[in-house]
């Protein structure tokens, strides 16, 4: 018989050493949920089937490359979780290389796997490791171009509502020339829209501003291109929904992030939240690169 504990789902949060783990676990800790961090992966199913029956709490558990025979471990216990019953979610920290060498170096502290060798070394022995795992996490974080604080607030977007029942989207502005977010799911390139960094007065002023939005939005066929795009979402959340996925994000991109792809963004949030009961999502728009140049 399937114990009554195993039913709840938890959270999983791994990836790469100095991406920011630690400032996740108190991120979800400050929004009431019950975090166990640095657990060995061997030890998962028991404490998922302790743990889980906590009263009123989400429940995340931190492992890192730190516990051992990772890879064995937590393979294994991923798969007794999921055979007597549990559910599980994998987040996942990446960042980049040059990111975590400047982490690294500033907090004088060796990298896990380094070793006798550089920092760099241990990283990429790092990533050949967890390069599996990442590519079956339900939610992938780049942290490279956030703060603790801006790591922060993105967990709460991300997890304020404890386990979702449905997907929450969000719609993540940014900038070609800064590079394309490593943990966008979609891709929308705004470029071919008229750029408002050509008129002098809306120029300092960003997409979120009304005067900058009126002017992008009413372009001519921005307005059907936006609708179109929400369209092609809608079309894709029940597939998502079968599939049990319930993050996504949506990269939605111009020249530098700060004009066209912000009004972009806010706009397709508004819509997607206006049919969002009937379609069992949230929608929520964040703006990597505004402020950047």
């Amino acid at each position: 018989m399937q114990d009554r504990n195993m039913t709840k789902e938890i959270l999983i949060v791994t990836g790469m050493s100095g991406a920011g783990r630690s400032t996740v676990a108190h991120a979800l800790e400050d929004l009431g949920w019950y975090v166990v961090d640095n657990l060995p992966p061997a030890l998962l199913p028991q404490l998922v089937e302790q743990g889980t029956g906590i009263e009123g709490k989400s429940f995340a558990v931190v492992v890192d490359v730190r516990g051992g025979e990772f890879f064995d471990d937590l393979t294994l216990s991923l798969q007794t979780i999921t055979a007597t019953g549990g559910k599980y979610r994998l987040l996942f920290l990446d960042a980049t290389d040059h990111a975590l060498v400047q982490r690294f170096e500033s907090t004088r502290r060796p990298h896990p796997l380094q070793g006798k060798d550089r920092i760099v070394d241990g990283i990429a022995r790092e990533r050949l490791k967890l390069e599996e795992l990442k590519s079956e996490a339900d939610i992938v974080i780049d942290t490279s171009n956030l703060n603790v604080h801006q790591l922060e607030k993105r967990t709460g977007e991300i997890f304020a509502a404890g386990t979702l029942e449905g997907i929450r989207i969000n719609i993540l502005s940014f900038g070609y020339k800064y590079g394309i977010p490593v943990d966008s799911d979609l891709v929308l390139d705004c470029r071919h829209i008229p750029n408002p960094h050509w008129i002098p007065a809306l120029r300092p002023l960003n997409g979120l501003s009304t005067e900058v939005s009126n002017e992008v939005l009413g372009s001519q066929g921005v307005e059907e291109f936006v609708a179109k795009y929400v369209s092609l979402i809608e079309l894709m959340v029940p597939g998502y929904l079968n599939e049990g996925k319930k993050y996504l994000t949506v990269a939605v991109g111009c020249t530098g992030g700060k004009h066209r792809s912000v009004a972009v963004a806010q706009e397709l949030a508004r819509l997607l939240n206006s049919n969002a009961k009937k379609l069992e999502i949230s929608a929520h728009a964040t703006h990597r690169d505004v402020g950047r140049e």
